[in-house]
């Protein structure tokens, strides 16, 4: 039995232990492969940093990840109204919203705002729009007859295929040049950064106190 690797393996073990106290990776051989898995990957990071508008003059990396996320928001949003320019689409939310119905079925509205990280004035705003237009229908709830359930329509699908071929163009086009492993590794990293944010989303955090109450109580600062 090679000892010195078993202590090395006991040793990482040991490590885990202490800095997932907060449980972000489960305390599973999974959880545990993640979690070498992300730090080797922040190791080889380190070593190879990239550059960013500002480094010189010593503008963060938090900075400049803000800005790009920004950015590349806007890009999308552009895309997007391209994509449904001859349509009777207003925004894109409205696709989003009809998207999301027909991929997981019938829903309240608040679940359906929530998913989309909508505050609830302006997700009912589209909700309204989609019911004005047809496209989804509200039934009460079996369950508690003070929900009503949506669910998309017959027309909504119908005006979903119609644009479905410029939407998905659209969404190739945010993409980019980036290849399959790019793609890939960038997904696992917007998927780590929606599992940080979503929880504190959904407390409905005021917004005097947003910031003081994440930065004292959740762990990101390294």
């Amino acid at each position: 039995m090679n000892y010195k690797l078993t202590k090395e393996v006991i040793d990482l073990l040991e490590q885990f232990g202490k800095e997932n106290t907060n449980h972000y990776y489960p305390d599973t051989v999974q959880g545990f492969k993640a979690w070498i898995c992300d730090k080797e990957s922040s190791e080889y990071a380190k070593s190879n940093e990239p550059y960013w508008e500002g480094k010189e003059n010593g503008r963060t990396a938090e900075s400049a990840i803000s800005t790009l996320l920004v950015h590349l928001n806007r890009y999308a949003r552009t895309y997007s109204k391209s994509a449904i320019a001859d349509s009777d689409f207003a925004t894109q939310e409205d696709f989003i919203y009809l998207i999301n119905l027909r991929a997981f079925g019938r829903t309240t509205k608040m679940e359906l705002i929530k998913k989309n990280i909508h505050d609830k004035p302006v997700g009912m705003l589209i909700i309204t729009r989609l019911l004005k237009n047809g496209w989804i229908e509200q039934t009460e709830s079996d369950a508690d007859r003070r929900n009503k359930l949506i669910s998309i329509t017959k027309a909504g699908i119908a005006a979903l295929e119609q644009h479905m071929g410029k939407i998905r163009i659209a969404t190739e086009i945010v993409a980019g040049n980036l290849n399959h492993h790019e793609k890939m590794e960038l997904i696992r990293i917007l998927n780590k950064l929606d599992r940080f944010h979503y929880p504190i989303f959904s407390r409905n955090i005021d917004s005097k106190d947003l910031i003081k109450t994440v930065y004292e109580e959740y762990p990101f600062k390294n």
